[in-house]
Protein backbone atom coordinates (compact mmCIF):
# COMPACT_ATOMS: atom_id res chain seq x y z
CA UNK A 1 0.00 0.00 0.00
CA UNK A 2 1.49 3.41 -0.93
CA UNK A 3 1.67 6.16 1.67
CA UNK A 4 -1.13 8.24 0.17
CA UNK A 5 -3.51 5.32 0.18
CA UNK A 6 -2.52 4.39 3.72
CA UNK A 7 -3.13 7.96 4.86
CA UNK A 8 -6.59 8.07 3.27
CA UNK A 9 -7.60 4.78 4.84
CA UNK A 10 -6.21 5.80 8.24
CA UNK A 11 -8.01 9.14 8.18
CA UNK A 12 -11.38 7.69 7.22
CA UNK A 13 -11.10 4.71 9.61
CA UNK A 14 -10.16 7.09 12.44
CA UNK A 15 -13.19 9.28 11.65
CA UNK A 16 -15.32 6.15 12.02
CA UNK A 17 -13.83 5.35 15.42
CA UNK A 18 -12.29 2.11 14.12
CA UNK A 19 -9.54 0.10 15.78
CA UNK A 20 -6.26 1.08 14.04
CA UNK A 21 -4.98 -2.48 14.49
CA UNK A 22 -7.41 -3.60 11.76
CA UNK A 23 -5.76 -1.41 9.11
CA UNK A 24 -3.17 -4.08 8.36
CA UNK A 25 -5.96 -6.40 7.16
CA UNK A 26 -6.45 -4.50 3.89
CA UNK A 27 -4.84 -5.76 0.69
CA UNK A 28 -4.73 -3.63 -2.47
CA UNK A 29 -4.31 -4.91 -6.02
CA UNK A 30 -4.56 -3.60 -9.56
CA UNK A 31 -2.92 -0.89 -11.68
CA UNK A 32 -3.12 2.81 -10.78
CA UNK A 33 -4.57 5.54 -12.95
CA UNK A 34 -8.07 4.12 -13.44
CA UNK A 35 -9.79 7.26 -12.11
CA UNK A 36 -7.58 9.98 -13.63
CA UNK A 37 -7.94 13.40 -12.03
CA UNK A 38 -5.89 16.26 -10.66
CA UNK A 39 -7.38 15.59 -7.23
CA UNK A 40 -6.67 12.29 -5.40
CA UNK A 41 -9.90 10.57 -6.42
CA UNK A 42 -8.17 7.20 -6.54
CA UNK A 43 -7.20 7.48 -2.87
CA UNK A 44 -10.70 8.57 -1.84
CA UNK A 45 -12.23 5.66 -3.73
CA UNK A 46 -9.88 3.01 -2.38
CA UNK A 47 -10.05 4.33 1.18
CA UNK A 48 -13.84 4.48 1.37
CA UNK A 49 -14.26 0.98 -0.06
CA UNK A 50 -11.54 -0.29 2.29
CA UNK A 51 -13.21 1.04 5.43
CA UNK A 52 -16.55 -0.41 4.37
CA UNK A 53 -14.82 -3.77 4.15
CA UNK A 54 -13.06 -3.29 7.49
CA UNK A 55 -16.35 -2.40 9.19
CA UNK A 56 -17.91 -5.52 7.64
CA UNK A 57 -15.25 -7.96 8.87
CA UNK A 58 -15.22 -6.29 12.28
CA UNK A 59 -18.96 -6.76 12.62
CA UNK A 60 -18.89 -10.33 11.27
CA UNK A 61 -15.97 -11.30 13.50
CA UNK A 62 -13.91 -12.42 10.50
CA UNK A 63 -10.13 -12.04 10.20
CA UNK A 64 -10.18 -10.86 6.58
CA UNK A 65 -8.30 -9.88 4.62
CA UNK A 66 -10.28 -7.10 2.95
CA UNK A 67 -9.39 -7.06 -0.73
CA UNK A 68 -9.56 -3.76 -2.61
CA UNK A 69 -9.17 -4.30 -6.34
CA UNK A 70 -8.38 -1.12 -8.26
CA UNK A 71 -10.42 -2.04 -11.35
CA UNK A 72 -13.38 -3.25 -9.27
CA UNK A 73 -13.42 0.05 -7.38
CA UNK A 74 -13.17 2.14 -10.56
CA UNK A 75 -16.00 0.15 -12.16
CA UNK A 76 -18.22 0.46 -9.07
CA UNK A 77 -17.58 4.22 -8.79
CA UNK A 78 -18.94 4.58 -12.33
CA UNK A 79 -21.63 1.91 -11.96
CA UNK A 80 -24.38 4.10 -13.40
CA UNK A 81 -22.47 4.29 -16.71
CA UNK A 82 -22.14 0.51 -17.02
CA UNK A 83 -25.80 -0.28 -16.40
CA UNK A 84 -27.64 -1.96 -19.26
CA UNK A 85 -31.29 -3.02 -19.28
CA UNK A 86 -32.00 -5.43 -22.12
CA UNK A 87 -28.96 -3.92 -23.82
CA UNK A 88 -30.12 -0.31 -23.46
CA UNK A 89 -27.67 2.23 -22.04
CA UNK A 90 -28.90 4.53 -19.26
CA UNK A 91 -29.60 8.25 -19.45
CA UNK A 92 -27.55 9.79 -16.64
CA UNK A 93 -27.91 13.52 -17.28
CA UNK A 94 -30.79 15.38 -18.92
CA UNK A 95 -30.04 18.03 -21.61
CA UNK A 96 -30.55 20.91 -19.15
CA UNK A 97 -28.18 19.43 -16.55
CA UNK A 98 -24.79 20.91 -17.44
CA UNK A 99 -22.47 23.91 -17.21
CA UNK A 100 -23.64 27.19 -18.72
CA UNK A 101 -21.82 30.45 -19.36
CA UNK A 102 -23.18 33.32 -17.31
CA UNK A 103 -22.53 37.04 -17.66
CA UNK A 104 -19.55 36.78 -15.31
CA UNK A 105 -18.54 33.11 -15.21
CA UNK A 106 -20.25 29.73 -15.13
CA UNK A 107 -23.33 28.08 -13.65
CA UNK A 108 -24.05 24.39 -13.11
CA UNK A 109 -27.67 23.24 -13.24
CA UNK A 110 -29.34 19.97 -12.33
CA UNK A 111 -32.64 19.26 -14.06
CA UNK A 112 -32.88 15.47 -14.25
CA UNK A 113 -36.10 15.34 -12.24
CA UNK A 114 -39.24 16.84 -13.85
CA UNK A 115 -40.11 19.04 -10.85
CA UNK A 116 -36.58 20.47 -10.71
CA UNK A 117 -36.61 21.07 -14.45
CA UNK A 118 -39.93 22.91 -14.19
CA UNK A 119 -38.63 25.07 -11.34
CA UNK A 120 -35.49 25.95 -13.30
CA UNK A 121 -37.49 27.10 -16.30
CA UNK A 122 -39.99 28.97 -14.14
CA UNK A 123 -37.24 30.83 -12.27
CA UNK A 124 -35.76 32.11 -15.52
CA UNK A 125 -39.09 32.99 -17.12
CA UNK A 126 -39.05 30.22 -19.72
CA UNK A 127 -42.16 28.36 -20.83
CA UNK A 128 -40.57 25.61 -22.93
CA UNK A 129 -37.60 23.31 -22.46
CA UNK A 130 -35.00 24.70 -24.83
CA UNK A 131 -31.23 24.54 -24.22
CA UNK A 132 -30.75 27.58 -26.46
CA UNK A 133 -33.29 29.67 -24.52
CA UNK A 134 -31.91 28.53 -21.17
CA UNK A 135 -28.38 29.36 -22.26
CA UNK A 136 -29.46 32.85 -23.31
CA UNK A 137 -31.31 33.44 -20.03
CA UNK A 138 -28.34 32.38 -17.91
CA UNK A 139 -25.94 34.31 -20.12
CA UNK A 140 -27.85 37.50 -19.43
CA UNK A 141 -27.45 37.14 -15.65
CA UNK A 142 -24.58 36.89 -13.24
CA UNK A 143 -23.86 33.48 -11.75
CA UNK A 144 -25.11 34.50 -8.32
CA UNK A 145 -28.30 35.99 -9.77
CA UNK A 146 -29.11 32.68 -11.45
CA UNK A 147 -28.19 30.67 -8.35
CA UNK A 148 -30.38 32.83 -6.13
CA UNK A 149 -33.39 32.91 -8.47
CA UNK A 150 -33.38 29.18 -9.21
CA UNK A 151 -33.06 28.10 -5.58
CA UNK A 152 -35.82 30.51 -4.58
CA UNK A 153 -38.09 28.80 -7.13
CA UNK A 154 -37.26 25.33 -5.81
CA UNK A 155 -34.82 24.45 -8.57
CA UNK A 156 -31.16 23.54 -8.56
CA UNK A 157 -28.34 25.72 -9.85
CA UNK A 158 -25.06 26.90 -8.35
CA UNK A 159 -22.44 29.41 -9.37
CA UNK A 160 -19.12 27.80 -10.23
CA UNK A 161 -16.69 29.02 -7.60
CA UNK A 162 -12.94 28.82 -7.28
CA UNK A 163 -11.53 27.01 -4.23
CA UNK A 164 -10.66 30.40 -2.77
CA UNK A 165 -14.18 31.75 -3.28
CA UNK A 166 -15.68 28.67 -1.61
CA UNK A 167 -13.23 28.96 1.31
CA UNK A 168 -14.42 32.54 1.84
CA UNK A 169 -18.11 31.62 1.54
CA UNK A 170 -20.00 31.21 4.82
CA UNK A 171 -21.08 27.68 3.96
CA UNK A 172 -17.54 26.83 2.88
CA UNK A 173 -16.21 28.01 6.24
CA UNK A 174 -18.84 25.97 8.06
CA UNK A 175 -17.93 22.84 6.09
CA UNK A 176 -14.21 23.35 6.69
CA UNK A 177 -14.77 23.58 10.45
CA UNK A 178 -16.54 20.21 10.65
CA UNK A 179 -15.16 16.66 10.68
CA UNK A 180 -15.60 14.22 7.80
CA UNK A 181 -18.63 12.77 9.60
CA UNK A 182 -20.23 12.97 13.03
CA UNK A 183 -21.27 10.08 15.27
CA UNK A 184 -23.51 10.64 18.28
CA UNK A 185 -24.94 8.43 21.01
CA UNK A 186 -28.42 9.72 21.87
CA UNK A 187 -29.49 7.69 24.91
CA UNK A 188 -28.76 4.66 27.08
CA UNK A 189 -31.02 2.15 25.35
CA UNK A 190 -29.85 -1.43 26.03
CA UNK A 191 -28.16 -3.46 23.29
CA UNK A 192 -30.91 -4.78 21.01
CA UNK A 193 -31.33 -8.52 20.39
CA UNK A 194 -30.08 -9.71 17.00
CA UNK A 195 -32.21 -12.75 16.19
CA UNK A 196 -32.99 -11.97 12.53
CA UNK A 197 -31.43 -10.15 9.56
CA UNK A 198 -30.94 -6.43 10.01
CA UNK A 199 -33.87 -4.31 8.87
CA UNK A 200 -32.91 -1.14 7.04
CA UNK A 201 -35.37 1.56 5.97
CA UNK A 202 -33.95 3.35 2.94
CA UNK A 203 -35.36 6.85 2.46
CA UNK A 204 -32.66 8.08 0.11
CA UNK A 205 -32.39 9.06 -3.53
CA UNK A 206 -29.96 9.35 -6.42
CA UNK A 207 -26.56 7.75 -5.65
CA UNK A 208 -24.87 8.26 -2.26
CA UNK A 209 -27.58 6.94 0.06
CA UNK A 210 -28.67 4.14 -2.30
CA UNK A 211 -25.02 3.03 -2.68
CA UNK A 212 -24.79 2.78 1.12
CA UNK A 213 -27.95 0.74 1.45
CA UNK A 214 -27.00 -1.36 -1.59
CA UNK A 215 -23.84 -2.24 0.35
CA UNK A 216 -25.82 -3.12 3.48
CA UNK A 217 -28.06 -5.36 1.35
CA UNK A 218 -24.95 -7.10 0.01
CA UNK A 219 -23.98 -7.92 3.59
CA UNK A 220 -27.32 -9.57 4.35
CA UNK A 221 -29.60 -6.76 5.52
CA UNK A 222 -33.30 -6.68 4.56
CA UNK A 223 -33.34 -3.26 2.89
CA UNK A 224 -36.71 -1.73 2.06
CA UNK A 225 -36.55 1.43 -0.01
CA UNK A 226 -39.43 3.89 0.33
CA UNK A 227 -40.24 6.52 -2.29
CA UNK A 228 -43.16 8.96 -2.50
CA UNK A 229 -45.58 7.79 -5.21
CA UNK A 230 -45.76 11.23 -6.81
CA UNK A 231 -41.97 11.70 -7.01
CA UNK A 232 -40.56 8.34 -8.09
CA UNK A 233 -36.85 7.79 -8.56
CA UNK A 234 -35.50 7.93 -12.11
CA UNK A 235 -35.88 4.36 -13.45
CA UNK A 236 -32.26 3.86 -14.50
CA UNK A 237 -30.96 5.19 -11.22
CA UNK A 238 -33.31 2.91 -9.33
CA UNK A 239 -32.09 -0.08 -11.33
CA UNK A 240 -28.42 0.71 -10.77
CA UNK A 241 -28.68 1.04 -6.99
CA UNK A 242 -31.64 -1.27 -6.38
CA UNK A 243 -29.82 -4.61 -6.45
CA UNK A 244 -30.38 -6.62 -3.29
CA UNK A 245 -33.26 -4.41 -2.09
CA UNK A 246 -37.03 -4.32 -2.09
CA UNK A 247 -39.00 -1.19 -2.95
CA UNK A 248 -42.31 0.24 -1.83
CA UNK A 249 -44.16 3.55 -2.22
CA UNK A 250 -45.61 5.50 0.71
CA UNK A 251 -46.98 9.03 0.86
CA UNK A 252 -46.20 10.22 4.38
CA UNK A 253 -48.79 12.98 4.03
CA UNK A 254 -51.55 10.33 4.10
CA UNK A 255 -52.61 8.90 7.49
CA UNK A 256 -52.76 5.29 6.28
CA UNK A 257 -49.27 5.48 4.78
CA UNK A 258 -47.91 7.20 7.90
CA UNK A 259 -49.26 4.33 9.99
CA UNK A 260 -47.63 1.80 7.66
CA UNK A 261 -44.36 3.70 7.93
CA UNK A 262 -44.66 3.83 11.72
CA UNK A 263 -45.11 0.06 11.85
CA UNK A 264 -42.02 -0.44 9.73
CA UNK A 265 -40.03 1.98 11.85
CA UNK A 266 -41.09 0.30 15.09
CA UNK A 267 -39.09 -2.82 14.25
CA UNK A 268 -36.35 -1.34 12.05
CA UNK A 269 -32.71 -1.49 13.11
CA UNK A 270 -31.42 1.24 10.78
CA UNK A 271 -32.97 4.29 9.13
CA UNK A 272 -31.06 6.03 6.35
CA UNK A 273 -32.37 9.37 5.06
CA UNK A 274 -31.09 11.42 2.15
CA UNK A 275 -33.62 14.17 1.58
CA UNK A 276 -33.13 17.86 2.21
CA UNK A 277 -32.48 18.45 5.94
CA UNK A 278 -35.74 19.04 7.77
CA UNK A 279 -37.92 17.39 5.12
CA UNK A 280 -38.51 14.10 6.98
CA UNK A 281 -37.80 14.76 10.63
CA UNK A 282 -41.43 15.41 11.58
CA UNK A 283 -42.32 11.91 10.36
CA UNK A 284 -39.51 10.17 12.28
CA UNK A 285 -39.94 10.36 16.06
CA UNK A 286 -37.07 9.28 18.28
CA UNK A 287 -37.10 5.52 18.77
CA UNK A 288 -34.74 4.03 21.33
CA UNK A 289 -32.34 1.52 19.84
CA UNK A 290 -32.44 2.85 16.29
CA UNK A 291 -29.33 3.70 14.25
CA UNK A 292 -30.16 6.75 12.13
CA UNK A 293 -27.91 7.96 9.33
CA UNK A 294 -28.63 11.35 7.79
CA UNK A 295 -27.10 12.24 4.46
CA UNK A 296 -27.21 15.70 2.91
CA UNK A 297 -25.48 17.63 0.14
CA UNK A 298 -24.18 20.65 2.02
CA UNK A 299 -24.47 19.50 5.64
CA UNK A 300 -27.33 20.20 8.01
CA UNK A 301 -25.73 23.42 9.25
CA UNK A 302 -24.87 26.87 7.95
CA UNK A 303 -26.83 29.06 5.52
CA UNK A 304 -27.11 26.25 2.98
CA UNK A 305 -28.09 23.62 5.54
CA UNK A 306 -31.64 23.34 4.21
CA UNK A 307 -30.73 23.32 0.53
CA UNK A 308 -31.06 20.44 -1.87
CA UNK A 309 -28.00 19.43 -3.83
CA UNK A 310 -26.29 16.77 -5.90
CA UNK A 311 -22.71 15.64 -6.48
CA UNK A 312 -22.32 17.69 -9.67
CA UNK A 313 -23.51 20.84 -7.92
CA UNK A 314 -21.23 20.30 -4.93
CA UNK A 315 -18.27 19.87 -7.29
CA UNK A 316 -19.20 23.18 -8.97
CA UNK A 317 -19.73 25.21 -5.81
CA UNK A 318 -16.69 24.00 -3.86
CA UNK A 319 -14.01 24.69 -6.47
CA UNK A 320 -13.55 21.09 -7.61
CA UNK A 321 -14.91 21.89 -11.07
CA UNK A 322 -12.36 24.69 -11.47
CA UNK A 323 -9.47 22.47 -10.36
CA UNK A 324 -10.54 19.77 -12.82
CA UNK A 325 -11.25 22.21 -15.64
CA UNK A 326 -9.09 23.32 -18.55
CA UNK A 327 -8.85 26.14 -21.08
CA UNK A 328 -10.95 28.38 -18.87
CA UNK A 329 -13.87 25.96 -18.70
CA UNK A 330 -14.96 23.98 -15.63
CA UNK A 331 -14.56 20.22 -15.54
CA UNK A 332 -15.63 17.28 -13.42
CA UNK A 333 -14.18 14.36 -11.54
CA UNK A 334 -13.90 11.10 -13.50
CA UNK A 335 -16.76 9.69 -11.44
CA UNK A 336 -19.45 11.07 -9.18
CA UNK A 337 -16.91 10.33 -6.50
CA UNK A 338 -18.46 12.45 -3.77
CA UNK A 339 -21.64 10.40 -4.11
CA UNK A 340 -20.00 6.99 -4.28
CA UNK A 341 -17.33 7.74 -1.68
CA UNK A 342 -19.87 9.12 0.78
CA UNK A 343 -22.05 6.07 0.15
CA UNK A 344 -19.33 3.64 1.20
CA UNK A 345 -18.44 5.83 4.16
CA UNK A 346 -22.08 5.83 5.20
CA UNK A 347 -22.28 2.04 4.98
CA UNK A 348 -19.12 1.76 7.07
CA UNK A 349 -20.49 4.23 9.64
CA UNK A 350 -23.71 2.23 10.00
CA UNK A 351 -21.81 -1.04 10.44
CA UNK A 352 -19.51 0.50 13.03
CA UNK A 353 -22.49 2.00 14.89
CA UNK A 354 -24.17 -1.41 15.00
CA UNK A 355 -20.98 -3.03 16.29
CA UNK A 356 -20.67 -0.43 19.05
CA UNK A 357 -24.38 -0.71 19.81
CA UNK A 358 -24.11 -4.48 20.26
CA UNK A 359 -21.45 -3.86 22.88
CA UNK A 360 -22.61 -0.66 24.60
CA UNK A 361 -26.25 -0.12 23.58
CA UNK A 362 -27.59 3.35 22.88
CA UNK A 363 -29.42 4.89 19.93
CA UNK A 364 -27.01 6.31 17.37
CA UNK A 365 -27.11 9.29 15.00
CA UNK A 366 -24.71 9.60 12.07
CA UNK A 367 -24.39 12.66 9.84
CA UNK A 368 -22.57 12.80 6.51
CA UNK A 369 -22.55 15.33 3.68
CA UNK A 370 -21.23 15.46 0.14
CA UNK A 371 -19.59 18.84 0.75
CA UNK A 372 -17.73 17.42 3.75
CA UNK A 373 -16.45 14.54 1.63
CA UNK A 374 -15.46 17.12 -0.98
CA UNK A 375 -13.47 19.10 1.59
CA UNK A 376 -11.75 15.89 2.66
CA UNK A 377 -10.80 15.22 -0.97
CA UNK A 378 -9.42 18.72 -1.55
CA UNK A 379 -7.72 19.32 1.81
CA UNK A 380 -7.04 16.13 3.79
CA UNK A 381 -5.76 13.83 1.05
CA UNK A 382 -2.39 14.86 -0.45
CA UNK A 383 -2.16 15.38 -4.19
CA UNK A 384 0.38 13.51 -6.25
CA UNK A 385 3.55 15.59 -6.67
CA UNK A 386 4.30 14.00 -10.06
CA UNK A 387 0.84 14.18 -11.64
CA UNK A 388 0.27 10.42 -11.36
CA UNK A 389 -3.45 10.84 -10.87
CA UNK A 390 -3.86 12.55 -14.24
CA UNK A 391 -2.38 9.64 -16.20
CA UNK A 392 -5.42 7.64 -17.20
CA UNK A 393 -5.37 3.93 -17.96
CA UNK A 394 -8.12 1.91 -19.66
CA UNK A 395 -10.28 -0.09 -17.27
CA UNK A 396 -11.03 -3.72 -18.07
CA UNK A 397 -14.56 -3.68 -16.71
CA UNK A 398 -15.66 -7.11 -17.99
CA UNK A 399 -14.55 -9.08 -14.89
CA UNK A 400 -16.37 -6.59 -12.68
CA UNK A 401 -19.76 -6.63 -14.40
CA UNK A 402 -22.49 -9.23 -14.07
CA UNK A 403 -25.79 -9.87 -15.85
CA UNK A 404 -28.95 -11.27 -14.31
CA UNK A 405 -32.58 -11.71 -15.29
CA UNK A 406 -35.32 -10.18 -13.18
CA UNK A 407 -38.49 -8.08 -13.19
CA UNK A 408 -36.80 -5.34 -15.23
CA UNK A 409 -35.46 -7.73 -17.87
CA UNK A 410 -31.84 -8.60 -18.52
CA UNK A 411 -29.82 -6.24 -16.31
CA UNK A 412 -26.07 -5.70 -16.42
CA UNK A 413 -24.60 -3.98 -13.37
CA UNK A 414 -21.31 -3.58 -11.53
CA UNK A 415 -20.15 -6.21 -9.07
CA UNK A 416 -19.67 -5.08 -5.47
CA UNK A 417 -16.20 -3.63 -4.75
CA UNK A 418 -16.44 -4.51 -1.04
CA UNK A 419 -14.83 -7.94 -0.85
CA UNK A 420 -13.21 -9.97 1.92
CA UNK A 421 -12.37 -13.54 2.80
CA UNK A 422 -15.58 -15.34 3.76
CA UNK A 423 -17.80 -12.51 2.53
CA UNK A 424 -20.53 -12.38 -0.13
CA UNK A 425 -19.58 -12.08 -3.78
CA UNK A 426 -22.89 -10.69 -5.05
CA UNK A 427 -26.41 -9.66 -4.17
CA UNK A 428 -29.23 -12.05 -3.37
CA UNK A 429 -31.76 -10.44 -5.75
CA UNK A 430 -31.73 -8.39 -8.96
CA UNK A 431 -33.22 -4.89 -9.03
CA UNK A 432 -37.00 -4.87 -9.07
CA UNK A 433 -39.78 -2.57 -10.17
CA UNK A 434 -39.93 0.61 -8.11
CA UNK A 435 -42.76 0.53 -5.57
CA UNK A 436 -43.77 -3.05 -6.36
CA UNK A 437 -43.22 -4.55 -2.90
CA UNK A 438 -45.57 -4.50 0.07
CA UNK A 439 -44.61 -2.21 2.97
CA UNK A 440 -43.60 -4.97 5.35
CA UNK A 441 -40.47 -6.75 6.47
CA UNK A 442 -39.48 -10.16 5.18
CA UNK A 443 -40.77 -12.84 7.53
CA UNK A 444 -43.14 -10.44 9.27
Amino acid sequence: MDERTRLGTELSWSALGGDPALLDRVEYAGPPGLLPARLPVRDLARATVAVAGLAAIERAGLPGPVRVDEAAVATAFTSERHLRIDGRAPVNFAPLSRFWRSADGWVRTHANYPHHRAALLRALGLREESPEALGAAIGARTSIETETAVYAAGGLAVAVRTPEQWAAHEQGREVAARPLLTRERLDDAPPPPRTRPLRVLDLTRVIAGPVATRTLALLGADVLRIDPPDLPELPDQHADTGVGKRSTALDLRRPTDRRAFGELLSSADVLVTGYRPGALERHVPHRPGLVTARLSAWGDFGPWGGRRGFDSLVQAATGIAVVEGSAGEPGALPAQALDHGTGYLLAAAVLRALTEQDRDGGSRLLRLGLARTGHWLTHALPRSPDGEDTAGSPVDTAPHLVESDGPLGRVRHARPPVAYEGGPTGWSRPPGVAGADAPRWLGA
